[in-house]
């Protein structure tokens, strides 16, 4: 790959209208209410009118959706529009799971109202007989995951001979999923670009060696658009951790959703099976708590994220594949039930709250056997997270373990700052009855800002 161009903000009014966007598209941003771009958004969106192969390096909640697919619209309407039982896609966008898939082909739907591109989403998990359907009505754009795109490309149900548009999203998570390997089937059967000019955009959060290799390979000449430096946290979460032996977890967890202020809360575990137990439990606590995971069925992973979008279910309990899309505004809080095994997940899951512009708080619990995890998210991170002296209302819960700082990795014991803040993060005085957060739902009505879609 030669040189990558690192491009800074372009000198805009802070406005769509100054990114050069086709007038429909504009119109259909104001419809939706978008009328200042994010900063990823007003970096990149210019580049990709342009027609250049693009590198972003963004969190999740920064507008990565956005800053792709209206590029995309924008030169499928100047190349123009064919005879729809003729069309075969011209944009392919490969993402890691159905969840992101199916919300990254809703952004496609409500910028190009009226434009009368089409579009189509495949994923597995369901039958493919309605996306074979949408796919041979014609569609300008093919939204995927990897795994079912390729079964479709084997029944030669899907040709991707025309492709002038290749997005790759949340590319470090389909390297984590083991992924890597579809995606270079998918492009090796690809037309050449010496054949077939393709404009490639390849987003990721976080950019391990692997990712690299494939960018070296798969782009040209590449602006890089960084909003946030790779595998860097969100400032505005309130980053803290308990240190507390594993058996003592489920009691530290619901003691501090007994406090309202922790109003929509995504818990992550490590396993499919920890996601059930952890939700099981919180349910016969009397708390609002859904699963969602890979074993889970596509319809229950929808049922289980509207309850939790809608208030029905203040708690989502998830993997990190499953939460992967999870596009939920009103997040306050991410509670790491469990340390991820990849330091880099760590980024991803916290980017789940303090999205557009509010600020949030992420709670991590560690036992002794996940002490060099945590010690491996600091320094990816380049962070020291704050340790939090459990509370003293769990010593009747049975928590008896204290760990030092001494223990966790040479340092002097300490107690956690004092700033105001309890277990929540929220300033304290709040109503912590033991059933002051149950059952409350979300706290707060679905207001569907997409400002950062």
């Amino acid at each position: 790959m030669s040189a990558t161009s690192v491009s800074p903000a372009p000198s805009v009014s802070g406005q769509f209208s100054s990114l050069g966007l086709a007038p429909i598209l504009l119109q259909n941003l104001e419809r939706e209410g978008y009328r200042t771009p994010t900063p990823i958004q007003a970096q990149s969106i210019p580049h990709g009118v342009r027609g250049r192969d693009l590198l972003g390096i963004a969190q999740t909640g920064t507008g990565k959706t956005a800053s792709f697919a209206l590029p995309i619209l924008h030169q499928l309407l100047a190349a123009g529009v064919s005879d729809a039982q003729r069309r075969k896609p011209r944009a392919l966008v490969l993402a890691p799971t159905r969840e992101l898939a199916a919300q990254i082909g809703e952004s496609f739907a409500a910028y190009g109202r009226g434009t009368g591109l089409r579009h189509a989403v495949i994923f597995g998990g369901v039958g493919q007989g309605p996306q074979v359907a949408a796919i041979r009505k014609g569609i300008d754009i093919l939204v995927a995951t990897p795994g079912r795109l390729l079964d479709l490309m084997g029944q030669k149900l899907v040709d991707l001979g025309d492709i002038s548009f290749l997005v790759l999203d949340e590319a470090d998570r389909m390297l984590d999923m083991g992924f890597i390997h579809d995606i270079r089937k998918v492009i090796g059967a690809l037309p050449p670009r010496e054949r077939k000019p393709r404009q490639v955009m390849f987003y990721s959060a976080t950019m391990p060696r692997e990712i690299s290799d494939l960018v070296s390979g798969l782009l040209r000449d590449p602006a890089r658009v960084e909003v946030t430096p790779a595998a860097t946290t969100v400032e505005r979460i309130d980053q803290s951790v308990h240190l507390v032996a594993r058996d003592a977890k489920m009691s530290l967890l619901t003691h501090l959703l007994d406090d309202p202020a922790i109003a929509r809360v995504l818990v992550f575990t490590r396993t499919k099976h920890g996601a059930d137990r952890v939700a099981k439990k919180l349910k016969s606590s009397g708390f609002g708590a859904e699963p969602i995971h890979g074993n889970r069925s596509q319809s229950q992973r929808i049922r289980a994220l509207e309850a939790f979008r809608s208030g029905g279910a203040r708690i989502l309990v998830a993997t990190d594949i499953a939460a992967r899309g999870i596009d939920v505004d009103g997040i306050t809080h991410v509670i790491n039930y469990d340390l991820p095994v990849e330091p880099e997940a760590y980024v991803h899951r916290i980017g789940r709250t303090a999205r557009a512009g509010a600020d949030g708080v992420a709670i991590s619990f560690c036992d002794a056997e996940e002490r060099p995890l945590l010690k491996d998210i600091e320094r990816l991170a380049r962070i020291e997270i704050r340790r939090e002296v459990l509370p003293e209302a769990l010593a009747s819960f049975g928590v008896a373990e204290r760990v030092s700082r001494n223990e966790l990795d040479g340092g002097p014991a300490r107690p956690a700052k004092r700033s105001g803040r309890g277990p929540s993060g929220r300033p304290d005085g709040r109503d912590r009855s033991r059933d002051g957060g149950r059952n409350r739902g979300a706290g707060q009505p679905n207001i569907r800002d997409r400002r950062h879609a």
